[in-house]
This record gives structure tokens, C-alpha cells and sequence, in this order.
């Protein structure tokens, strides 16, 4: 579309007043594909490079703000999403950007698998979680692996895992086909994926109001806590231009997933995805 090639700046010279710089903004994100949004807008590195760079500058402070921010109600999406799965008692599990492996140890003490093998672009974040992996008892015999790579080039042969999650990471994704085909070729047929993201709610008016925490206390918040305001202005713009609810059905279908559905939660803040190979 052309109106892709209009700059932002010449956006806000024709709308003068807030709200329609509000909503012409919103309007240009929405255009904008999703690879091109970055979280520090350089014009050197990729939309990968950039998310690889800002996780490893927010991995030692990022459990901690996640807390704080979600006030602990990520926990209870995570066990939401992985109690979908235990019908199918996966005895491979690939948790694909894993992150500090919030979602790799929850998954142990879950579903009990024989592994876990977690994967992330980030150095720092891996780190972290190798670190509590040292520390870690899991309830059963479950071995945890955490690995450095690529979801859009998954190191692992076709067919390896009984089931994958990806815990709002997809957004991430230089590629978000490409990383989707990647998972759904390394799970073996009829194995489910499971995808929690962060969604735009449609209930009037918690979407307004949500939209104003999101996108300016937020920000706030995180750049006093982290040092890095950037990671948390690109949140908000990344969820955006997501494809969320039905249009990451369609992204599942057109990766070659079936049977895609999603359940909205906490007014449709976040969905969790579950779709089948």
C-alpha cells in the first residue's frame, strides 16, 4: 500500500490535534508489517539482531519486572496453557523462546515430560535460566536443556517433539511464517502447538484504558526499573501490528497447522493458541 511510505512526521504535520495523531499513528503501526517493527530502529541490524541485543541488555532485571508488571498474572496464563496439553502427555517438549524458562520449568512440574529443550536468541536470558536450571528440583525425572538458536532455523530434525509452546515470543520473530513452519516441521504429526501472546482487547472501554497503561505508564515503568525504556515502547508496538485472535489462526493455517483455535483472557489482553500438525 502507499500509505506505507508515509512518514510518521508527515502524519502529525496533517493531524494537529491529539486524537487524531492518536489514531493516524495507530492507523500507520497497523500498515506497518511486523518485521519491521524494532525495538531500536537502527538502521545496521535486523528486526532478530535488535531482539537479541534488547533481551541480553534486560535479562538480569527482566523476572523481576515481569512481576511487577503483570503483578503475577502471567503465572496463571502459563498453567492455563500448559494444562491444555496434559491430554496429550507429551513426552518431548520444545518450549521455543524460552527466555529464563519460565514456561520449560512450569512445563516439569505440568506435564512431567521426559525433556524439555528450550531455545532463544538471547544469550543473556539463557544465562539466567541456565542458572535456575542449577537450582531447579523438578517433581519428576524431566531433563532441561537450554539451547542457543533460532526459531526461524530450529537445530533439531523434522519430527523431534510431541508438542512446542512459544510464550510471547511470536511477535519477535523476524519472520513469523517461517518460524511457524519451523516448529511445525520439527513436531511429529498430530502433535499440538501452544502460543500465548499478547492481543489488543475489543471490550469497550478497557481497550482504552488498557491502550493508555500500555502504551505511556508502561514504558515508564520499565525504563526506571530496567534502564531501558525502548524494550517497552517496542512492546507496545509489536502487539500493534500483531496478527492476534483469527488473523493468528490464519498464520497457523498458512504454516500448515489444523484445527486452530484461541481462548481470549483477562478482557483479551493475551489469547492462548492451540493449533495440531
Amino acid at each position: 500500500m502507499f500509505i506505507n511510505t508515509i512518514y510518521l512526521e508527515e502524519w502529525v504535520e496533517w493531524s494537529p490535534s491529539s486524537n487524531e495523531i492518536n489514531a493516524n499513528l495507530s492507523l500507520y503501526l497497523f500498515l506497518r508489517p511486523l518485521s519491521t517493527i524494532k525495538p531500536y530502529k537502527t538502521a545496521d541490524k535486523d528486526k532478530k539482531q535488535e531482539v537479541e541485543l534488547m533481551f541480553d541488555r534486560i535479562s538480569g532485571k527482566y523476572d523481576v519486572l515481569n512481576k511487577i508488571l503483570s503483578l503475577g498474572i502471567d503465572r496463571r496464563w502459563r498453567k492455563r496453557a500448559l494444562r491444555l496439553l496434559l491430554p496429550f502427555r507429551p513426552a518431548k517438549l520444545l518450549d521455543v523462546a524460552t527466555g529464563t524458562g519460565d514456561m520449560a520449568f512450569m512445563a516439569s512440574e505440568i506435564l512431567s515430560p521426559e525433556s524439555i529443550t528450550g531455545i532463544d536468541l538471547s544469550a543473556g536470558m539463557l544465562e539466567v535460566a541456565q542458572k535456575r536450571n542449577q537450582s531447579f528440583k523438578p517433581t519428576a525425572n524431566t531433563t532441561i536443556e537450554f539451547l542457543k538458536g533460532d526459531a526461524e532455523n530450529l537445530p533439531f530434525p523434522d519430527n523431534s517433539f510431541n508438542a512446542a509452546t512459544v510464550t510471547f515470543g511470536v511477535r519477535n520473530f523476524g519472520d513469523l511464517n517461517k518460524g511457524l513452519k519451523e516448529m511445525h516441521r520439527v513436531l511429529q504429526p498430530g502433535a499440538p502447538i501452544v502460543v500465548l501472546e499478547f492481543t489488543k482487547p475489543r471490550i469497550f472501554p478497557f481497550r482504552q484504558l488498557f491502550d493508555i497503561y500500555f502504551k505511556h505508564i508502561l514504558p515508564l515503568i520499565g525504563a526506571w526499573t530496567s534502564g531501558d525504556g525502548r524494550a517497552y515502547k517496542y512492546l507496545y508496538e509489536s502487539v500493534q501490528v500483531f496478527p492476534d485472535f483469527e488473523a493468528f489462526n490464519q498464520e497457523l493455517t498458512n504454516a500448515g497447522f489444523q484445527r486452530p483455535t484461541f481462548t481470549p483472557l483477562s478482557l483479551g489482553i493475551c489469547a492462548i493458541y492451540i493449533a495440531f500438525k
